[in-house]
């Protein structure tokens, strides 16, 4: 259902806010509403992985780009130069998301903004009537994942998540020789993320907020806090407040492909982990560098490791899964997979990835947009599961070695204290989405 600016703003979970008026420089006429054989899209959120995926989308003929969104003036301008010379169709720029949402002519949007944004840009999105083509982790606390799900089942949305893994034939492949059960007994699934951008060395003072940046905005429901380089373009995902560091940046991936792989649908008997800025002592990073996670399972055990600011690995490889079975170990990444037999007891296999799988991820949700099927490829509920897999081992992580269980009917730990960390506290005047 289309609503009008006034009706939708008043629904809205952020209508509250006040004030947040668009510079003349942004403002452009309206193109009308979309022919119906064409896909109307919007990007919120246009730096970094959001116009990757907007890339994947402009090649399909019956895709237009209507609008473009972002509180950073100079990568607004200058995705709107690069806009210009991929596509003929007009376009209008936007400060505000909520002005995006309010067009009956937008019919799916791309959510590319910090993880902190996620939540109340899907729900209101959900709530307007448009499919939504949100990046991952589906959203920066377990909460949060949880009223996303609400939203899109309410609202009868498609949803696509980005974990582009999930229309990987390579990914496929490893999957159903999993499920044939040629490895044989799997015992042991391990997880590693090493990468050098996971860790912030060098603390920079705080600066004035750059010219053309709404930084309030960009906080949205955050704390309030003052600017810092470090904590934002490019580096806010190492900070609690928007990200959730490595755990949630890879391990989101990561983790999915091992509930695909072991067909796991719900939580874990318990979470135990150890972490700390140990590389990095006197780094800028909050999000740890060294974390290690034990996912607790009656007849296996499922780790996960990440190292920040160094790019090795196991197997030579600075990121990766290992299941090891009775007959081989399968290791895997997004450029191929490898079955180490043991003992001769199965064949030596090798499977090149195509790296199809985001243009494929961006087809599937196109296709399903268009057949009404809400059943995409990486649907909100696949993509919360791996999101609340990350969000609980950096809760235990933050517990320091402690045991949790978690109820996900209950939505509680075994231990009050950690309760604190599933539902963030929304700075006035945001408001968390209830559905």
């Amino acid at each position: 259902m289309n609503l009008s600016r006034r009706s939708f703003l008043k629904r809205s979970s952020c209508a509250a806010v006040a004030g947040l008026s668009i510079p003349a420089y942004l403002r452009a006429a309206t193109p009308g509403a979309s022919a119906n054989d064409r896909i109307s899209v919007a990007l919120i959120g246009c730096r970094s992985m959001g116009w990757a995926n907007l890339t994947d989308f402009l090649p399909h003929s019956d895709v237009q780009c209507v609008a473009l969104c972002d509180i950073d003036r100079s990568v607004l301008d200058s995705r709107a130069k690069e806009l210009s010379g991929i596509q003929s169709g007009k376009f209008s720029l936007y400060a505000d998301y909520r002005h995006v949402l309010d067009r009956r002519d937008v019919d799916a949007v791309i959510i590319g903004t910090p993880d902190h944004w996620h939540c109340l840009q899907f729900v209101d999105a959900c709530r307007a009537g448009k499919h939504v083509y949100v990046e991952k982790p589906a959203a920066n606390s377990v909460a949060e994942c949880d009223a996303m799900t609400a939203a899109a089942a309410k609202y009868g949305r498609v949803v696509q998540v980005g974990q582009q893994q999930r229309s990987a034939r390579l990914w496929k492949d490893m999957v159903d020789y999993l499920h044939s059960g040629v490895l044989g007994k799997i015992g042991r699934v391990h997880v590693w993320a090493n990468f050098n951008y996971a860790a912030i060395p060098h603390p920079v003072p705080d600066s004035a907020v750059p010219e053309g940046v709404d930084f309030q905005t960009w906080l949205g429901p955050a704390p309030d806090r003052t600017f810092n380089s470090n904590r934002f373009h490019g580096s806010w995902r190492m900070f609690w407040d928007y990200g959730g560091g490595l755990m949630t940046d890879w391990g989101v991936h990561l983790l999915d492909m091992v509930l695909w792989g072991m067909d796991i649908k719900s939580m874990p008997v318990g979470i135990q982990a150890c972490a700390g800025n140990f590389l990095f002592p006197e780094g800028a990073h909050e999000t740890f560098d060294t974390q290690s996670v034990q996912y607790l399972f009656d007849d296996f055990i499922f780790s996960w490791e990440n190292n920040a600011g160094i790019e090795s690995g196991p197997y030579g490889r600075c990121y990766g899964i290992a299941f090891t079975g009775t007959n081989g170990t399968l290791v895997a990444n997004r450029d191929n997979w490898v079955v180490y037999p043991e003992r001769d007891t199965i064949p030596a296999k090798t499977a090149e990835a195509d790296h199809r799988e985001h243009r494929d991820h961006v087809t599937n949700f196109l296709d399903c947009v268009k057949n009404g099927d809400r059943n995409t490829a990486c649907p909100i509920e696949t993509g919360s599961l791996s999101a609340k897999y990350a969000h609980l081992g950096n809760i235990a992580a933050r517990m320091n070695g402690v045991t949790l269980r978690y109820d996900d009917a209950g939505k509680t730990f075994n231990l009050p204290d950690a309760d604190r960390f599933l539902k963030p506290a929304y700075r006035k005047p945001w408001i968390f989405p209830e559905v």
